[in-house]
């Protein structure tokens, strides 16, 4: 805990525009672990069970988006792919042209690609402590240049034929319209798709919610919802927008912001909580971490969502008592959910597979419990489990697990990492990862621009494949396009897959 106290302190502190995060606990481990080699002894619980916890949670969060994209994001992910084998085969070369072991190799391919789960796997694979020495001497080289990339071409305009500026990208407006013409709802633009939604409607006097299905008739006013450029386009066609705001009358109907803390409402869709049947109310909005969604009919709630509900002013009450609203409730973890994810992630991680040429494969304490994170993170729920885990709490446990897996290796590889750093097999070692940084930047960027993605989903791919957390945030500082965000997600639980597959095939073949 030493460890990990001084390495989120190190962490923090601000190289120009890098930060290394949780990773300032390796640096620290390294450290203390070179001074003392027995505070690394006896460790590998320890880092066994924080690596599990990180890699369960990021597979949670990732689940969902991975797989709902998988067939738009499919072309990304198999250039994401073909760039790990191509890096892993120049890796090997040049690893045996410099006199570089396969444990240092496979380590250095882990750290020039900043993929701690990948560290796991290739000290598991080689059974040597110079798989972390390699990694701490390639990450902070894989960081910078990385970060150096994504400035680079973040601000890029190239032709992005195939990857259009969406619409979410001007974020959610509400505009009170006044309907000119009779108009059933299915044929208002936006409405068939989901680009918007309608929730208040005043007509002859009463004001009410919406009701789906129902008929919109002249000189009613209605309350639509969505991306700027898809409100206009249903304004247009109903009529004009209200020189007032149909909000401010709350006699009647009333909105109000719910945390969805009930166990029975997490893990459904909006359409399945069927609240316009049983409230006579409607959801708009739904706020997740930093971000704010339509509520589509198909969205699945999670615990920790904040909805904008819009009800009769009577029925608000009781609407918050169905969804919890509690802000204690989304603190708490479903024990039961968790502890039995991560079990059954184990027991697929030891699952061997012989491949050929006598070589064996498995997924390890670090991919078995991605894969299963990511497919339960896709159910949500079964029966009354629910696998998410509220964003805040995921955050926790992630950042929890991820330091102490760090503090354990860096304590236990400090020895190797003194005798080593400063010497020439150090320097190429360094050297071998800033030629796979930039190679894969060169043919992830480039593939991405002849397939006729834009140049944000490339920098946000390029982010998701290398992995690590500060430059998907810097990324996002410096260009806020949800294609960035998306272009992470569908490379960065697939990376972290292929590299740890990348870095056995090192410890097998060289």
């Amino acid at each position: 805990m030493v460890v990990v106290t001084l390495g989120a302190a190190f962490g923090v502190i601000p190289f120009g525009p890098l930060r290394f995060g949780a990773a300032g606990a390796l640096f620290v481990g390294l450290t203390l672990g070179a001074l003392e080699p027995s505070l690394g002894e006896g460790l590998g619980l320890i880092s066994n069970l924080g690596l599990a916890l990180f890699v369960y949670t990021v597979g949670i969060a990732a689940g969902e988006t991975f797989f709902s994209d998988l067939r738009k994001q499919m072309p990304l992910m198999g250039l994401g792919l073909a760039v790990i084998a191509v890096v892993t085969i120049i890796a090997v070369a040049m690893g045996g042209s410099l006199g570089l072991g396969d444990d240092l190799v496979a380590g250095v391919l882990a750290g020039a690609l900043t993929a701690t789960p990948a560290l796991a796997a290739a000290t598991e694979a080689t059974g040597s402590a110079d798989a972390g020495v390699g990694y701490s001497l390639a990450y902070p080289v894989g960081v910078v240049l990385s970060i150096i990339v994504v400035a680079l071409v973040v601000h890029r305009r190239w032709p992005g034929k195939k990857d259009p500026v969406p619409t979410t990208a001007e974020g959610l407006v509400a505009e009170s319209v006044l309907v000119d013409r009779r108009a059933a709802l299915r044929e208002v633009p936006g409405w068939s798709d989901e680009s918007i939604k309608m929730s208040y409607l005043a007509r002859q006097g009463r004001t009410r919610v919406l009701a789906p299905g129902e008929e919109l008739l002249p000189s009613d006013e209605v309350l639509v919802v969505g991306a700027p450029s898809a409100v206009r386009a249903a304004a247009r066609y109903l009529g004009h927008p209200l020189d007032r705001e149909l909000t401010d009358d709350r006699e009647a109907v009333d909105f109000r912001r719910f945390v969805v803390s009930s166990p029975s409402v997490a893990g459904r869709s909006v359409s399945q909580l069927n609240l316009p049947g049983r409230f006579g109310a409607v959801i708009t909005r739904v706020r997740r971490g930093d971000s704010d969604l339509l509520a589509r009919d198909g969205l699945v709630l999670q615990l920790g969502d904040r909805v904008l509900a819009v009800a009769p002013q009577s029925e608000l009450a009781t609407l918050g008592d169905y969804l919890g609203d509690s802000e204690r409730k989304i603190s708490e973890v479903d024990a039961i959910a968790l502890g039995l994810g991560i079990v059954l992630g184990l027991l697929l991680g030891s699952v061997s597979i012989a491949m050929p040429g006598g070589m064996t494969f498995s997924l390890g304490p670090a991919a078995g419990p991605l894969v299963v994170g990511m497919l339960l993170g896709a159910v949500h729920r079964t029966g009354p489990l629910i696998w998410d885990i509220p964003l805040s709490a995921n955050l926790t446990i992630r950042q929890l697990g991820l330091l102490l897996f760090l503090a354990a290796v860096g304590l236990s590889s400090g020895p190797a990492f003194a005798a080593q750093a400063l010497t020439a097999t150090g320097l190429r070692a360094g050297a071998v990862a800033a030629v796979l940084v930039l190679v894969s930047a060169a043919l992830l960027l480039g593939g991405a621009r002849l397939l006729g993605l834009s140049a944000p989903r490339a920098a946000g791919g390029f982010a998701g494949f290398v992995g690590q957390p500060a430059i998907l945030a810097f990324a996002v500082d410096k260009g806020r396009d949800e294609r960035i965000e998306s272009g992470y997600a569908a490379l960065f639980a697939l990376a972290i897959i292929g590299k740890i597959v990348a870095v056995q095939v090192i410890a097998a073949v060289m």
